[in-house]
Formats: structure tokens, C-alpha cells, sequence
């Protein structure tokens, strides 16, 4: 077992196995399910390049072997960012076959980033592109290089000095050599060892590794496929990083794989280019975030393509407004699917078949029935049903720990084992509806203003794309908020008339918004996330420089 990984009580392990959660299956061991079934069946499509269930099994393997001799070993961290192409998954796939974690870095991290994953992992190897969305990654691998001694560095694409060419790697080894190597150590790895480093959410601080196990993020995918209703006609599109947890594994690729369906690689965020293909190649799921959606609602794009193969639009990160979900239906004739979760554990996702008023505004519901789910308040008390507070969450799939982080584990988890998602949220029964991050409350004076309820009341204006609340300093009340909006394209919007047009909603006086930036864009995460730090940055600093301070 890897020294700093928390694991399940060994009573839980022994009853999740014994009752069929934990399928005693490697993440490898689940596709190499797929393979033998669906061997000649179309998994990837990228570009030009068809990849057949088959094609993955010999790539990956040939790959894997190539590692050992290279003297990868199992349980070592392997910092991995690529983009999204078809070597992400061979990479992907190659180092849990031999039972080495990759820690999933994000194409647009950094030297300070990535220099702080290779830290905290205690990484042996770096892999990366050459060069990737107008950004040379080799000058910052050597950079690493040069501050971790013996750090291994593999490059798909032309190698920097010091540093190992993908295809190089590959010489000398044919795809029969590979298969015979892989298999004697895929008889090594255990289950119940961690698979798999995921990033922490947080914008504030360095993330926190998320040690995942083969066992637990199987469970993971398999559960999010069968709620997203995944199966062998399935041919799911990746448009967002497939090193974050919503599009590998929730059910993201790693579902589609699961049940032998097929996975399409965009190659951009363009609307004419994501329409384009889901007529060429059939799409019938796409994961996005409500950036994108909204891109898309604003759109006549998607009307130039046949998109009826389309059935379902899945979000995540942040809640889609129900007006969006709405139009998603009645504008692109599919079904909205949210996906409420956290790359620690908990995920709830919205059932196709679930009645309307739940699809429009529900956050789902727990993908499995062991998923233990509450609601307390700042002192740990759990409210009724209906009230907002803190959401917390222990269950087969939910870690119990992050990786070699003592002091972040005592504030993150409880003494008997629940996450706290610092998220608030009210529930009634087994559905759940967020309401933001309890730092996007705005604490107005006392009076808490939920960002995200107001904003779902903004984005019902018609000149209104997108729209993101926000606290800004005042020196009587603490915090007062401010509304950033996108308007649509040819409109306009004063401060008064939004006043009067959520006056008009009849909701509470202290929840109005006290300012309105209008802007052209939001800033982003690499993963589609509005920054709202940044926006509250940018607010503070012009009040000051208002006040000429």
C-alpha cells in the first residue's frame, strides 16, 4: 500500500467487495473487459485517427512495457499533461496496466503548479507534449528537471536535450514483445491501490492530491455510466481536459469504456466545430460546463448541423439555470443531465427519466444507495430537510483522506470518516440542490445572499448571456454584491433596469445586487470554471481606485 494514502476501514472494504461495489477489478482489468468483447468496436475517434478497442490494448501495452524497462516500477507517481489526444489514453491506460498513478496535471498549469504536483507526489517521471495550444512545455519540463534530481522526462512530440522522444521510448519493442511484458506485471497490481491522483478544486491555494483506487474509480465510472445511461451505442464527446475527474471518469471516458462505447475527441471549444462533429460521427452525450452552454444557447450554429443524434447535454462544475436546461430542450431537442459532485468522492447526477421539475432544477442525487449524505450547520447539526447548510459525504467511492496532507485532512474530514464538500446545498430526500461554495456566500451585514440563487434570477433577463455574482468590500455592511454580467449579442442593460427587472421577481430587497460590471467574457479555470476570486479582485481594486486610494 502506498505510504500516505488513508484507506477504507478494513470492515467497509470487506463489506463493499462482499456485496459487489468493489469489483476486485484494476482500472486496466475493466477495459480489458471491453477489449475481449468488443475488440474490433471503433473507442476512439480523433481527427482522422479510428482507434478500435484492440488498437488501445496494443498501444497501452506496448507503451507499458516500454515504461518498465525504463524502469517505471509500480506505485510510481507519474505527473502526467497532455492535452487531449489519443496519447493522453495511451498514457493514461499504460501506467495503471503496470500499476504506477499518474497525477493528472491540466494543460494549463505551470511551472509553479506542476513544480508543486512533482513535490507533493514525489513524482519519478514528467510527460508532455512538445508543444501544445501555442506553448513550448519542453523549457519548463528541463526547468524541472533541473530542481528534482533523477525526475525522468518523456515528450510526445520532438524531446528536448536531456529528455526521451515518445517514439523513441518505443524502439526496439513490437507490439508482441509489449503484450508478453505487460501481462506478468499486470498480475502484480492490487486493487486496492491507488490508481490515480486527481487535483483538488480549489482556486485559492495549491490543489491537494486526491489518491483514487482502482477499485473505488471503477465503482466510480461504472455507477455514472449506468446513471447517464451508457452503453454500447453510447459515442460520447470529450471536449473539456480528460485529466479532470467530470471528463475521465464521471462517467466521462473511462464510462464509455466501461460499457464499450465510443469516445470522440474534439479538438476545440468552437461551436461550428462541436456541432460539426456530433453530425459527423453521431454524438449522442456531451459533457460541458454552462460556459459552453451558454455559447451554444446564443448560437445559430448548431441549427446549420444535423444534431439529432444528439440525446443528452451533461453539466458540471457549476449549476446550469433552469431557463438554460429549459432551452436546451425545447432549442437542441435533448435531454439536460446535471452532474453535481467532487473529484474526492460524492457524485449526484440527474436521471434521464427523472419528472421535469427535477431535470430543470435539481442537482441530482447520489449515483450509489451506500453514499451516506447530510446537511449541517456551522456547529455539525444536521437540518431538516429544505434548509441550507454544508453537504458531507462518506461513501464507497469517496476518499478518506488526501494524499500525505495531515493537517488539510483534520479540516476536511470528520472524526468518523465524512468529507466536507464546502459546499452548500439543501436536500430534500436523496436530491440535493446547490447553492455555491460557502465562500460564495456574500455576507451582507448578517444577511447571507446565496451567489448562485441570484444568479439563476439574473440569467431569466433577456438581454442577460451569462451572469456571476460576486462580494465586494464595504466598510458599513463588510460585503455588498456586485453582478458581472455577458450580455447577448446587440443588447444592453443599465444598473436600474436590472434592479427593476429582479424587483419585478419579488425577491428579497437585501439579495439585489448593489453594482453591475458589464464585460465580454469571464475568466476561466483550465477546466471551464468561472475565477470568481479573480472578479472579486478586480471589483476591490477599482472601488479603490474609485475611492482614489
Amino acid at each position: 500500500m502506498l505510504d500516505g494514502f488513508t484507506p477504507w476501514p478494513p470492515e467497509l472494504a470487506q463489506r463493499f467487495r462482499a456485496v459487489g461495489y468493489w469489483e476486485g477489478l484494476t482500472l486496466w482489468g475493466m477495459v480489458a473487459r471491453t477489449v475481449a468483447r468488443l475488440p474490433d468496436k471503433v473507442a476512439l475517434v480523433a481527427g482522422e485517427r479510428r482507434e478500435t478497442y484492440a488498437d488501445l490494448d496494443r498501444a497501452s501495452a506496448r507503451l507499458g512495457a516500454a515504461l518498465l524497462r525504463h524502469g517505471i516500477r509500480p506505485l510510481d507517481r507519474v505527473v502526467l499533461q497532455l492535452p487531449n489526444t489519443p496519447e493522453f489514453v495511451h498514457w493514461y491506460l499504460a501506467l495503471v496496466r503496470i500499476g504506477a498513478i499518474p497525477v493528472l496535471a491540466l494543460r494549463a498549469h505551470r511551472h509553479t503548479e506542476v513544480r508543486h504536483f512533482i513535490r507533493a507526489s514525489g513524482a519519478v517521471a514528467y510527460v508532455v507534449p512538445d508543444v501544445a495550444h501555442h506553448f513550448d512545455y519542453r523549457p519548463m519540463a528541463t526547468q524541472m528537471q533541473g530542481e528534482f534530481a533523477g525526475l525522468r522526462v518523456y515528450v510526445v512530440g520532438e524531446a528536448g536535450d536531456g529528455q526521451t522522444a515518445h517514439a523513441a521510448l518505443l524502439q526496439g519493442l513490437t507490439d508482441d514483445e509489449g503484450t508478453a511484458e505487460i501481462r506478468a506485471a499486470e498480475a502484480t497490481v492490487d486493487p486496492a491501490d491507488v490508481a490515480t491522483m486527481l487535483l483538488s478544486g480549489g482556486t485559492t491555494s495549491l490543489s491537494k492530491l486526491i489518491p483514487r483506487t482502482h477499485e473505488d474509480y471503477v465503482l466510480n465510472a461504472r455507477l455514472c455510466g449506468r446513471a447517464a445511461g451508457f452503453d454500447e451505442q453510447t459515442v460520447f464527446m470529450a471536449i473539456l481536459p480528460l485529466g479532470h475527474n467530470y471528463n475521465l471518469a464521471s462517467p466521462g471516458i473511462l464510462g464509455a469504456f466501461y460499457t464499450g462505447g465510443t469516445v470522440v475527441l474534439a479538438p476545440s471549444t468552437d461551436t461550428a466545430e462541436i456541432f460539426r462533429l456530433v453530425e459527423q460521427e453521431h454524438v449522442t452525450v456531451i459533457a460541458a460546463v454552462v460556459p459552453l452552454i451558454s455559447a451554444w444557447l446564443a448560437s445559430d450554429e448548431p441549427k446549420r448541423f444535423d444534431h439529432l443524434s444528439l440525446k443528452v447535454v451533461q453539466n458540471g462544475g457549476a449549476r446550469l439555470a433552469p431557463e438554460l436546461r429549459q432551452r436546451l430542450i425545447t432549442e437542441l431537442g435533448c435531454t439536460p443531465q446535471e452532474i453535481y459532485g467532487t473529484a474526492e468522492g460524492l457524485i449526484n447526477m440527474t436521471r434521464l427519466d427523472d419528472p421535469l421539475d427535477l431535470i430543470l432544477n435539481s442537482s441530482g442525487r447520489p449515483v450509489c444507495e451506500e453514499d451516506e449524505i447530510a446537511v449541517v450547520d456551522d456547529d455539525g447539526r444536521e437540518v431538516p430537510d429544505g434548509e441550507a447548510g454544508e453537504l458531507i459525504t462518506r461513501g464507497p467511492y469517496t476518499i478518506r483522506g488526501y494524499y500525505r496532507a495531515p493537517e488539510k485532512n483534520s479540516e476536511a474530514f470528520t472524526a468518523d470518516g465524512f468529507y466536507r464538500m464546502g459546499d452548500i446545498v439543501r436536500k430534500w430526500g436523496r436530491n440535493i440542490q446547490a447553492e455555491g461554495r460557502r465562500k460564495d456566500l456574500i455576507n451582507r451585514g448578517g444577511e447571507k445572499i446565496s451567489c448562485e440563487e441570484v444568479e439563476n434570477f439574473i440569467h431569466r433577463h433577456p438581454a442577460v448571456k451569462s451572469a456571476c455574482l460576486v462580494a465586494m468590500p464595504d466598510p458599513v455592511f463588510g460585503e455588498k454584491a456586485c453582478a458581472f454580467v455577458i450580455l447577448r449579442e446587440g443588447e444592453s442593460l443599465t444598473f436600474e433596469a436590472l434592479i427593476a427587472f429582479l424587483r419585478s421577481l419579488q425577491i428579497a430587497s437585501y439579495k439585489l445586487p448593489e453594482r453591475l460590471e458589464v464585460v465580454s467574457q469571464f475568466p476561466l479555470s483550465p477546466v471551464g470554471k468561472i475565477l470568481k476570486r479573480e472578479l472579486r479582485d478586480t471589483i476591490a481594486a477599482r472601488l479603490d481606485a474609485e475611492a482614489g486610494v
